[in-house]
């Protein structure tokens, strides 16, 4: 991996790919709550990085940098957070598109979006937006063309690797295969985020929204 200096007491942790990234914030995750890490401030988990900041001396850190190029990922690094269901009506103005891109029909679309098992990778863009990893590889499409001005609160929708439900309205270029009302950020819940890193994601078709 790489490691790269990030302010005077922060070290960003450069990987190859979105497993190894998942398998590292879980390993430096399960060490500060082991009690291993004192003085972290902040643990964030991206794509390809994972971002570690510190109120205290950066030796603390460089000490685990060099103790982290010996660790090796496996599977079972990345561990099992709460199963979070989220309802969906499969009507998204793009899922036709992504019909004809995948080579699917449109119910094939939304079944295999159903039954996948996801997980949230890493939040990030605006406040409650999750990419949650998991998507079958057939699913895999790039973003649209061009970019919507406003996308709706409450979209499902796809692009690359990742599926994700944006949680307020805001411009956005994933392919939009449905819509939820389950609410990904709402300020007047004790934790105003539906869902952090390491949770189970289930999508759960439905006939109408209330």
């Amino acid at each position: 991996m790489n490691v790269l200096p990030v302010g005077l007491a922060g070290l960003l942790f450069e990987v190859d790919d979105l497993a190894t990234a998942e398998a590292l914030h879980a390993e430096i995750r399960h060490r500060y709550d082991e009690g291993r890490l004192t003085g972290v401030v902040e643990i964030v988990p991206a794509a390809r990085t994972v971002l570690v900041t510190t109120d205290r001396h950066p030796s603390a850190l460089n000490a685990l940098a060099r103790d982290l190029q010996e660790w090796q990922p496996t599977k079972s690094d990345r561990p099992d957070g709460c199963l979070v269901e989220i309802t969906v009506l499969y009507d998204g103005p793009d899922l036709a598109a992504v019909a004809e891109l995948t080579g699917l029909t449109t119910k094939e679309v939304a079944d295999r979006h159903a039954d996948a098992d996801f997980h949230i990778a890493f939040c990030g863009f605006s406040p409650g937006f999750a990419y949650i990893a998991g998507l079958p590889r057939e699913l895999h499409v790039p973003r649209r063309t061009t970019p919507r001005t406003s996308v709706p609160s409450g979209s499902v929708a796809l692009a690359g690797e990742f599926t994700a439900v944006y949680p307020r309205p805001s411009p956005g270029g994933w392919q939009i295969i449905g819509r939820t009302s389950t609410r990904m950020w709402d300020l007047g819940r004790e934790s105003p985020a539906l869902v952090s890193a390491g949770d189970r994601v289930r999508f759960v078709p439905c006939r109408s929204l209330p």
